[in-house]
């Protein structure tokens, strides 16, 4: 149910009243004198999303969340990386693949 927020004409006096959006709109009294409030427009409140399906982890392919099983099982699970930074490159490693690359074509 939405929330509405309302304001007395008299006094000033800022209150919040639950209503089906079905509802029809009724004019309120205050609780604090009794005049006449006018509803207000509001920004609304944001969303509260609970539950699962709303992370970017919850969308991963069938191919990644098997892979990284399969990591997690052999104990090479890799190091989580900042979001927005590149990871450096490893010069030892590159030379340690055009070895193996060239071991194994020639």
């Amino acid at each position: 149910m939405p929330t509405y927020a309302y304001e007395c004409t008299a006094c000033g006096h800022n209150f919040e009243v639950f209503s089906k959006i079905s509802a029809k709109p009724t004019p309120r009294k205050c609780p604090v004198c009794g005049g006449r409030a006018n509803r207000q427009i509001t920004g609304g409140a944001g969303f509260l999303f609970k539950g699962e399906g709303f992370y970017i982890t919850d969308y991963r392919s069938e191919e990644y969340r098997s892979r990284e099983k399969a990591e997690k099982k052999d104990g090479a699970e890799a190091p989580a990386e900042k979001p927005g930074k590149a990871a450096k490159p490893n010069p030892e490693a590159s030379s340690d693949k055009a070895k193996k690359k060239r071991k194994k074509n020639g």
